[in-house]
């Protein structure tokens, strides 16, 4: 997972660069808005370059942030212990199970991606042949 990196050693514009990029992801996207709004108040480049990063790098549409991906509202994490080992481990379980199903659902997504390019490009070689469209595979179900 998502861990900030330590740099003792290293100096650098990269390195406040990166410090301040994990500084605004430990805080959110209100945070991220926040600063594009100053760059924008300060010097409007660093506005548009601060609103070109956050769209180029998916912060503005995402949900989660990496750090905010296995934290909840107030504090409560998703791998922290209630207290009740056998709800623990239902809680482990069914977080495995769902997790195994949205892998599965994922793959079957793949699969139905590709089988449609396919498709659509056995009918682009078609037309481009002139030939009469090839038809459509009908399933026996």
């Amino acid at each position: 997972m998502y861990s900030t990196p330590t740099y003792a050693t290293a100096t650098g514009p990269m390195v406040w660069l990166r410090r301040a990029e994990a500084w605004l992801d430990a805080r959110g996207r209100g945070a991220w808005i926040a600063a594009m709004i100053v760059g924008f108040v300060v010097a409007w480049p660093a506005g548009l370059a601060l609103l070109a990063y956050m769209i180029w790098s998916k912060r503005m549409f995402s949900r989660n942030t990496p750090v905010r991906a296995m934290t909840r509202p107030f504090g409560g994490g998703v791998s922290q212990s209630s207290g009740n080992r056998a709800f623990d481990a239902y809680k482990e379980e069914t977080l495995r199970r769902l997790q195994e199903e949205q892998d599965s659902f994922a793959d079957f997504l793949g699969r139905l991606r590709d089988a449609k390019d396919k498709a659509e490009f056995d009918q682009f070689m078609a037309d481009r042949k002139g030939d009469a469209p090839a038809p459509a595979p009908q399933d026996d179900n």
